[in-house]
Order: structure tokens, then C-alpha cells, then sequence
């Protein structure tokens, strides 16, 4: 996630209308004909558990990527291209239709990675994003492999359960996001407009293992003050639904424009995600009710050398891979 000083979807309930049958027959009127039968109801495929361990397993490899280059995964660095090409191996090996998109920004040679699950609607597609580069100082473990980590393994769960949503399924790991949102800002503004206009949300997960670990959503119904497009929201709703199920109360966190959903949201295209906090120092109350420790830092390591496999809670991980699950199955409206 880039330093703060750089700057109605929803899953669609299914309903049923019975046909009432007429009234009783009299000695003069015939018989009704019989009651019509309600059409079958396509029941709705449960979101998986994502195992931790397999989110974790992808960290490993990103972190000894990292260490075998120069210990960064940054924006024009070896380790960069490495990220991408793990990512890339695990997509194609599942069946996913990748594409490797490159740009240039200061004098290197930057990249993303677009997955498309095939099938579903690509008039209405779900896309699903995170920025995969560290900054030059670390091997960015938190930031970002724990997002791009949790995406990769929601898209292999995706294969390997053969699921078969209603929208198209599109799946993003954006270049150079510590340097301004770059490669997220390429991509959007580089698709025709026809194009664009068929993506109708995006997820975006940037930090979701903090070890001192919040948990917030983007602020989609503007409640704090700074809402999203139209449909934002109901994505808010959805996206919180899971952490009320394991009764883990979520915070606000502002659509400040501060990671990859920005380009997204500029075009009215409706948006949402997790966060579990970087720089910001967690409060006395946010300590009682998520069990942190106040006044300190939900990722000490924020940006730093130190942000490797070792900073990561693997609770807030566990969390939000399954919370990230839970709004692609209801959000993508798939059926069993």
C-alpha cells in the first residue's frame, strides 16, 4: 500500500412466485386447471473455507523470491518479475486464461497480471485485484503479498471446486503501486471504454495480515464520510456480512484513494475491500474489541526491511482469505 501522502451490485436474492390457485368451482363454473408448480430454484453454491496454510505456503514462495533477489520485490527489480511468473504458473497450471500487461515508468520496465476465469457473463464481470510489488526497502509480506497471496489462492479454489458463476470472473496483480498506483492506473485507462463499462465491481485487498491487525472495510455507503460509485454499498455489505457471522466487529476506512481501487472508482466503476491497517496506531478501544495491543502500529514494519513471512498474524489472515471468498461466491452469483 503507498504512503497517505500520495494521495447496485450485491448478490441478488433469489425469489420464488407461486401461482395462487382460483377460486373454489361452482355447480355452473368448470374446474381450475391445476395450480402452476414454481419453477426450480438454482440453490446457491456455499463460499468455501480458504485454508490458511495454502495462503501462507504462496507467502513462503514470495518471500524467498525476495531474498533470492537482492531481498525487494519492487517496481523494475528482478524479484518483481519472479512475483509475477509464480503467480502466472500457479493460474495457467489451473485453467485460468492469463495475460501478462507491461509498462514503462521511471526507466523500468513494470508489469501486470490478468487472470480470466472462463465463463460467466463478460457484460457484467467481477474483477478482483491487489498490488503484487514491495517497496524497494523489504520483501513486502504484508504489503502487499498477503493480499495478492489470499486472491491467488481464492482464484485456485475457484478451479479446483469447477465453480460456475453467472458474471465473468477477473482476477488483477498490479505493478508499481508503491510509486503511485501505477500499473492499476495503466490497466484501467488503457481499456476501451467498451470494455471498461463491462466491469461492473472491484475488489481490492491491500494489506489483510497486519500482525498488530485492524479490521476495516472501505467506507462503500460514505457512513465516515467519503462513499464510493453507486453499488459500493451493497459490496460494504457483503463484504462484512462473513465477520459478522464470527462476530468480529469491522471499522470504516475511507475510499481516500490510497490503493488500486482509485482508478477503478474514477470511472464510476463500484468498488469495495478489506484492510487491516499499516502506519496507524491502534487505539484503546480498537485493542478491547479486535484483542491488539494499543498504541502501537498495526504493521510496525510498514515499508520496512522487516516486513517478511515472520509479520504476518495469521488469524487476520485466516479471516480475510475466507472473507475475500465469501464475497466473490455471493457477489458472483454462482450456482451449485
Amino acid at each position: 500500500m503507498r504512503s497517505r501522502t500520495m494521495a447496485t451490485l450485491g448478490a441478488a436474492a433469489l425469489t420464488v412466485s407461486a401461482f395462487l390457485p382460483g377460486a373454489a368451482a361452482s355447480a355452473t363454473q368448470p374446474a381450475p386447471a391445476p395450480a402452476a408448480q414454481p419453477a426450480p430454484v438454482a440453490v446457491r453454491a456455499a463460499a468455501p473455507d480458504i485454508p490458511v496454510a495454502n495462503v501462507k505456503a504462496h507467502l513462503a514462495q514470495l518471500q524467498s523470491i525476495a531474498t533470492s533477489n537482492g531481498g525487494t520485490r519492487a517496481h523494475g527489480r528482478p524479484g518483481f518479475r519472479a512475483s509475477i511468473d509464480y503467480v502466472k504458473g500457479k493460474l495457467d497450471a489451473a485453467g485460468f486464461q492469463t495475460s501478462v500487461q507491461s509498462f514503462s515508468h521511471n526507466g523500468a520496465t513494470g508489469y501486470n497480471l490478468i487472470a480470466d476465469w472462463p465463463g460467466g457473463d463478460v457484460n457484467n464481470t467481477l474483477m478482483v485485484g491487489g498490488h503484487l510489488d514491495s517497496v524497494t526497502a523489504g520483501p513486502g509480506i504484508n504489503d502487499n503479498g498477503s493480499g495478492s497471496a489470499a486472491n491467488l489462492e481464492i482464484a485456485l479454489t475457484v478451479a479446483k471446486e469447477g465453480y460456475k458463476p453467472s458474471r465473468h470472473l477477473r482476477f488483477g496483480w498490479w505493478g508499481a503501486e508503491e510509486l503511485g498506483l501505477i500499473g492499476s492506473t495503466y490497466y484501467v485507462n488503457n481499456l476501451p471504454s467498451a470494455e471498461r463499462s463491462k466491469i461492473k465491481g472491484y475488489l481490492n485487498f491491500d494489506m489483510v495480515g497486519s500482525p498488530n491487525a485492524g479490521y476495516f472495510a472501505y467506507d462503500g455507503d460514505g457512513s465516515s464520510g467519503n462513499g464510493g460509485p453507486a453499488g459500493s454499498a451493497e459490496i460494504e455489505k457483503v463484504l462484512r456480512a462473513h465477520f459478522g457471522t464470527i462476530n468480529v466487529p469491522v471499522e470504516d476506512t475511507p475510499f481516500d484513494g490510497r490503493s488500486d481501487y482509485g482508478p477503478f472508482i474514477r470511472y464510476g466503476i463500484a468498488a469495495g475491500g478489506l484492510f487491516t491497517g499499516a502506519e496507524g496506531r491502534m487505539t484503546s478501544a480498537q485493542a478491547q474489541k479486535w484483542g491488539g495491543q494499543a498504541g502501537t502500529a498495526y504493521d510496525r514494519c510498514y515499508h520496512s526491511r522487516c516486513d517478511t513471512s515472520t509479520n504476518i498474524n495469521d488469524t487476520a489472515l485466516d479471516r480475510n482469505s475466507d472473507a475475500i471468498a465469501y464475497a466473490v461466491w455471493t457477489l458472483s452469483g454462482g450456482n451449485q
